[in-house]
């Protein structure tokens, strides 16, 4: 099996939720917001085909989605990386990665997920199953993080 290097993924580290925020804010109107959100998933790398399987998919959501965790004994810290075959999901993933990425498994849990998707105001503009689908993945990293603790 293929590894992904998970400490190479600078979302949470080198592109924080708080640079996600104030990159979003200088945007006038969504289609830019939308770019920017792709161009931020571009940065995630893509899965070994052979890591595309079923413990890996995020349930819930509409396109394909795959989360990898692992974690840092020296740290302390979560190490995420999702792919999907949808850009804008992908960037999605990425959004969440800037916020959860390199985080303990307390600060993932602690994390108000809800208040940074308002703050950007992200859920509204998305269709009810890609809001779902952005749910699932958070659940499933907190999830993950619950069992680290």
């Amino acid at each position: 099996m293929t590894a992904l290097d998970l400490d190479s993924i600078e979302l949470g580290r080198g592109t924080t939720a708080d640079d996600v925020v104030d990159t979003l804010s200088f945007f006038d109107d969504w289609e830019q917001r939308y770019e920017y959100i792709i161009d931020l998933g571009k940065q995630l790398p893509a899965f070994p085909d052979d890591m595309k399987d079923e413990s890996r998919i995020v349930r819930g959501c509409q396109s394909q989605v795959w989360l990898e965790t692992g974690f840092d004994d020296a740290s302390g810290e979560l190490r995420l990386a999702v792919d999907s075959d949808a850009l804008i999901v992908r960037g999605l993933a990425a959004i969440v990665l800037a916020a959860l990425n390199r985080k303990t498994p307390r600060a993932v849990l602690d994390y108000d997920m809800d208040s940074y998707f308002a703050s950007i105001d992200l859920l509204k503009h998305l269709s009810p199953t890609r809001g779902n689908g952005v749910r699932a993945m958070v659940k499933r990293i907190q999830d993950e993080a619950g069992r680290r603790l």
